[in-house]
């Protein structure tokens, strides 16, 4: 009778512990910095005691489930907060960040390889400098190079040779990937280069395959499939089958992965839950059958062994099994938590309803890794399952027999319709865009990779043969992919979604789907429609704001008036891509506007390599560049020149710099001739400055000796060859950002730059601490600094010169003083 009790009670309180779990995991998630680990064990047995006090007493109703809830709140808060100081005490010891020393590691995860080498985790064995003892996290190594050509690795070969390691460290930007918290979510306590220049090279010590098992398969099996198919086959269907047996999506170009966006088939190339569900399925069956089999010769095998139980473990290890071996992402990790607590209540004879259900495995996800939900796929994989299992999709088939086929086709289609309407909020807030195909897309390639494709490719494995057919119906895919993606519609691009209007389209969108009776459904409808109106704002007419992202060693630069957008730079390389893929375009995409013009300062790499791609993306906008410093192949440009003027709602813009031909053929180099942009609203104003030395400033204050700006955008970077006295003197800026890489290689910003704007007491903000840096003309003393806005606990630290300058400023100054020291910053200039 107690047990019958207790159970009931467990029954009835079950729902506020799974939320209390996930609400303590989200507030945990909120603190800017991590409490020391004790404070955290002390949560943990506060939630326990009250866990305990609850039980003993079977407090019912909502005392005993508000009880439960904060229980198990302190619970998921302090399992979350002890394993990140966890994570804390094995990053990269801050004394050695940047450092470079002779290393031995091992590699322990799978490879990724590209033309310019390959990436890899590894275990660090030891490292010239690191204290002994030292716990080190995973370390991320990078090994580049063409003389000489990095040398295949394989997971267990122990290295030696000399690295150069840093804590893990991104670009800082509202609308772009965040590598620290990918470095955080997967354990990396450090990112670092092996050198393969200077007198010693790197040099294999030992291959020892069983100590990193998995990983070692997983590189064995995508070499094996990569040397049979790539002869044959088209490099997307081959690429296609690797990432599905492995896991692996490397081999994937970004051209392939412009189409696998467009049509909005993204999670059949990562292992999704619909690929380990299938195979789970398979498995059953082949269990069932087998199983029926061996009863038949041994009938007392189902006595020790019954059939639901076999089918139960058989399931769930091969789903656990394929999970594992394909990199176990979130959507695979979600499904084989689902299948052992479903298969677990039908061996108990036991059913709980969908969302306690949906909960609990949610429950299952955060305790694995508790920063999941940093991750798209995780709210998208749960938010799909929740339509299905709310829209009943398992529900039996009642049709007659002659007309299954037709409702099953029916219902097949209804359910994609309603994940795709569900998904939309998702999406947009997430990417600002919407695969219009994707629908279509979706109906024809699940059922061809899910029951086709991947276990073809699976028991290709063994069987070779087989893995040619996977490739087959690859190809046949992607020719029916690409022209749904070249379709110009294929996208509908929206301004990214605020959260704040996301989240009840959310809920209308799940609404909307939901088999209820369509005057219920209409309430969807209104939660969803600011969602689809929402315009980002943009500056009062009469003032501008000038954005200066985070884009490493390099310059890009938006300036936004009321209804116009103008691009100063295109940012350098970073990596295979450039700022202008990896920055500009997702920026511009959330604020939903195209820039009217494109100014190049002049054409060296870190201002102009992404020219080609803002070119392409917006044909219709006015270019202007230096003459005799224009990009080759840049067409249609016009010539910046002092002198030219033009308005944009209330705003003046002016070049400042070259001059007029045939002045300008006597500037000595590139830099020289920069593009010298000046920005003013009447009361404020900016100077963007490219590259220009200290020769042309002087040049400047002696043409323009009543110049002003309020905002200063430090020339080539904070270099000591620019931003002299006489400048600052004359422009009395009030505050000078300055773009710069993190520990770049050239010492920008130079001390001798940052100590003349310290003795005028004139705040500096850099994006190597700031992130990316937002000034209003309406608001000249008040920025905005990402790495701030948006402060977790995993990023980077920010302490460095620039930041300390800027705190002695504040501290020695204050505002009010570094803003007399600057002048009023009024313009005086009038072009």
């Amino acid at each position: 009778m107690v047990g019958l009790q207790t159970a009931a009670w467990w029954r009835s309180i079950m729902t506020a512990a799974l939320l209390g779990w996930l609400g303590g995991h989200a507030l945990q998630l909120l603190q800017p910095t991590l409490d020391p680990a004790p404070t955290y064990v002390a949560w943990g047995l506060l939630g326990l005691a009250g866990l305990a006090a609850a039980a003993w007493r079977r407090w019912a109703g909502w005392p005993g489930q508000l009880v439960v809830w904060m229980a198990l709140a302190l619970l998921g808060a302090a399992q979350a907060g002890w394993r990140g100081s966890t994570l804390i005490g094995q990053l990269w010891p801050a004394a050695l960040d940047g450092a470079a020393g002779w290393a031995r590691w091992r590699v322990v995860g799978l490879p990724r390889e590209d033309e310019r080498g390959t990436r890899f985790a590894a275990e660090l064995l030891a490292f010239e400098g690191l204290p002994p003892g030292q716990p080190v996290g995973t370390v991320w190594l990078s090994w580049r190079g063409s003389d000489p050509v990095p040398p295949r690795v394989w997971p267990g070969q122990v290295w030696e040779g000399p690295l150069r390691l840093q804590r893990p460290r991104g670009l800082a930007n509202p609308h772009g990937f965040d590598v620290e918290a990918w470095a955080w979510r997967e354990g990396v306590a450090a990112t670092g280069s092996v050198r393969t220049h200077g007198p010693a090279a790197p040099r294999l010590l030992a291959d020892e395959p069983w100590s990193a098992p998995l990983a070692r398969a997983r590189a064995e099996v995508r070499a094996r499939l990569q040397g049979q198919l790539a002869p044959r086959f088209d490099p997307a269907a081959s690429a296609l089958v690797v990432a599905l047996v492995t896991g692996d999506q490397a081999s994937l170009t970004p051209a392939q992965w412009e189409v696998i966006r467009a049509t909005g088939v993204a999670h059949l190339v990562a292992i999704s839950g619909v690929h380990v569900t299938m195979l789970a399925v398979l498995a059953v069956g082949l269990t069932r059958v087998a199983w029926a089999r061996l009863a038949q010769r041994w009938p007392g095998l189902l006595m020790h062994a019954p059939t639901p139980l076999v089918e139960a473990l058989v399931g769930v290890t091969v789903a656990a099994g394929y999970a594992a071996f394909a990199g176990g992402g979130v959507p695979a990790q979600r499904t084989v938590a689902m299948l052992a607590l479903v298969l677990a209540l039908r061996l108990l004879g036991r059913r709980w309803p969908w969302p306690q259900l949906w909960l609990a495995v949610m429950a299952v996800a955060l305790a694995v890794d508790p920063w999941a939900w940093l991750q798209s796929g995780f709210w998208l994989s749960f938010v799909a399952v929740a339509v299905l299992l709310g829209r009943g999709a398992a529900e039996e088939d009642t049709a007659p027999p002659g007309q299954r086929w037709r409702s099953w086709a029916w219902r097949y289609w209804h359910t994609q319709w309603a994940i795709f309407v569900a998904l939309a909020p998702w999406l947009l807030a997430w990417f600002g865009q919407l695969s219009v195909v994707g629908l279509l897309a979706n109906a024809l390639a699940i059922p061809w990779v899910t029951w086709g494709v991947t276990p073809l490719a699976l028991l290709g494995v063994g069987v070779p043969p087989l893995a040619d057919a996977a490739a087959w119906l690859a190809s046949v895919l992607w020719q029916v992919l690409q022209p749904l993606a070249r379709w110009p519609l294929a996208t509908w691009q929206r301004p990214e979604l605020p959260w704040a209007l996301a989240a009840p389209a959310a809920l209308g969108a799940w609404v909307l789907v939901q088999r209820w009776p369509w005057i219920v459904r209409a309430w969807g409808a209104l939660l969803v429609w600011p969602a689809l109106a929402y315009r980002p704002p943009a500056p009062a007419p009469g003032t501008f704001e000038v954005v200066l992202p985070d884009v490493g060693q390099g310059s890009a630069v938006l300036v936004r008036t009321a209804r116009h957008t103008l691009v100063v730079d295109s940012g350098p390389p970073l990596g295979p891509a450039t700022a202008a893929e990896r920055v500009l375009l997702p920026w511009l995409q959330a604020l939903g506007v195209r820039p009217d013009a494109v100014v190049l300062s002049h054409d060296d790499a870190d201002h102009a390599s992404g020219w080609p791609v803002l070119a392409a993306a917006y044909p219709q906008a006015v270019w202007w560049a230096p003459r005799g410093a224009t990009p080759a192949g840049l067409a249609h440009v016009q010539s910046c020149t002092a002198g030219q003027t033009w308005q944009w709602d209330g705003v003046t813009f002016a070049f400042l710099h070259p001059p007029p031909p045939p002045a300008d053929a006597r500037l000595p180099d590139d830099n020289a001739r920069s593009c010298v942009l000046w920005i003013d609203q009447g009361q404020t104003s900016a100077v963007l400055p490219g590259d220009i030395p200290a020769a042309v400033e002087q040049t400047l204050v002696a043409a323009y000796p009543g110049l002003r700006a309020t905002l200063l955008v430090a020339a080539h970077h904070g270099s000591r060859t620019s931003t002299s006295e006489p400048w600052l003197q004359t422009l009395r800026p009030r505050v000078v950002a300055l773009q710069a890489g993190w520990r770049n290689l050239y010492g920008h910003p130079h001390a001798e730059v940052l100590q003349r704007l310290a003795q005028r007491g004139i705040p500096v903000v850099g994006t190597p601490q700031c992130g990316a840096f937002v000034w209003r003309s309406d608001r000249p003393d008040a920025w905005t600094c990402e790495r701030q806005r948006r402060r977790f606990y995993w990023q980077g630290d920010t302490g460095s010169r620039v930041a300390a300058h800027a705190a002695a400023v504040t501290a020695t100054t204050g505002a009010a003083a570094a803003a007399e020291a600057a002048g009023d910053g009024s313009s005086r200039y009038r072009p």
